[in-house]
């Protein structure tokens, strides 16, 4: 059944895909991928447009069934094939491609295989083809939770302001979500908004949205605080990736932002997360340093640090930090700190000097305690 070996005479095979069709339709799709894998991949390749269709059709009818997909997404392939056939010039090939690939991003499995490899890649490629295949890209997200996390992730490697600015309704789905009762809800749209403020561009389309933004941030610092273990570890990331700000992107205005959006997720954001990073489980302990780490090469930040009573000595005190992933994030805490330009004119050279001593001394120092027998003891 080799489709590639089909007579190129339009009506042989036509006559032959229609067999095909009807052979295919009887076979369980957990056969057929894994029977007949090289027959499929052959097809998409194929010069006839019916052949390809009908090659397509069937990763449709793969991804629907829930122990043929497996197989399917253990070899992104066959789905890379299916990307290239989005942008080619036929356009009945190019909806059928649009259907399949829409039905993967329908599935958390499918949506791990699309951004957790090289296919999002593929998918930047092809968007680069011209703005119609740009556009045929974009039909593939779906409403719901597949949908926002589509166009959050490919906002990142394509453009988030010509997302935004072109689909407003992606942005107003990901509010909603976030300002819903439904922490599954909640939880994507949290994911989404730390990928798409991940860089500066994202950053900036997010600020642009003014006091929705900053109410939202309001209603992540509670959930960060109050809501189950799971939520808060995801609020937890997303505010760290919302407020991370490279140096060499350090301006006044993006500055002024960020500081911002820190005081909008609570009345007093640094003590919630100290606080949060006190409590005895090290998932939300490491989540809590991960925030400080994010800001702690920004002024206004390291002032804030100072300024809270005790809390560089909770910075070099190493007996707070119980388990090897614990000690690690502080050292990358300590370490944004000591790498900054500013934190030697900020913290003053006595807590500078204390900083870098840890730095050097590495994650697991132990200090020496001192076992001199003191003498007529016995």
């Amino acid at each position: 059944m080799d489709l590639c070996r089909v007579p190129s005479q339009r009506e042989q095979v036509s006559a032959c895909v229609s067999v095909l069709e009807r052979l295919l339709q009887a076979l369980e799709p957990l056969y057929v991928i894994q029977n007949l894998r090289e027959e499929l991949q052959k097809g998409l390749c194929h010069a006839e447009d019916s052949v390809r269709i009908l090659s397509i059709a069937q990763v449709g009818r793969i991804v629907e069934d829930p122990d043929a997909v497996t197989e399917l997404l253990t070899s992104p392939e066959l789905l890379r094939q299916i990307i290239n056939c989005i942008g080619g010039e036929k356009i009945a090939v190019a909806k059928e491609a649009i259907k399949s690939l829409s039905r993967v991003a329908q599935t958390e499995a499918g949506l791990q295989v699309l951004f957790g490899s090289s296919l999002l890649s593929d998918l930047k490629n092809v968007m680069a083809t011209s703005d119609v295949v740009r556009y045929r890209v974009y039909e593939v997200g779906t409403w719901g939770q597949g949908f926002v996390k589509f166009f959050g992730n490919l906002a990142v490697v394509d453009s988030p302001q010509q997302i935004c600015e072109r689909y407003p309704v992606f942005m107003e789905k990901v509010f909603e979500m976030a300002e819903s009762q439904d922490p599954t809800m909640v939880g994507v749209a949290v994911d989404t908004l730390g990928v798409l403020g991940s860089n500066v561009e994202g950053k900036q389309v997010l600020q642009k949205t003014r006091s929705r933004f900053q109410s939202l941030l309001s209603r992540i610092g509670q959930q960060a605080k109050n809501a189950p273990t799971e939520l808060r570890l995801r609020c937890l990331d997303a505010i760290a990736a919302l407020l991370y700000l490279p140096p060499e992107q350090q301006t006044e205005d993006l500055l002024r932002m960020t500081e911002s959006w820190f005081t909008s997720l609570s009345s007093q954001p640094l003590e919630l997360f100290r606080s949060i990073s006190t409590q005895p489980f090290p998932d939300l302990h490491c989540g809590a340093l991960r925030v400080f780490t994010a800001i702690a090469n920004q002024p206004w930040a390291q002032k804030l640090m100072l300024d809270s009573p005790g809390f560089v000595e909770y910075v070099v005190d190493r007996s707070v930090e119980p388990d090897k992933a614990s000690k690690d994030a502080k050292y990358e805490l300590v370490k944004a700190l000591v790498n900054s330009k500013t934190i030697a004119e900020v913290f003053g050279n006595q807590y500078y000097l204390r900083l870098r001593a840890y730095l050097q001394e590495g994650p697991y120092y132990v200090k020496a305690v001192s076992t001199t027998a003191v003498e007529g003891a016995e």
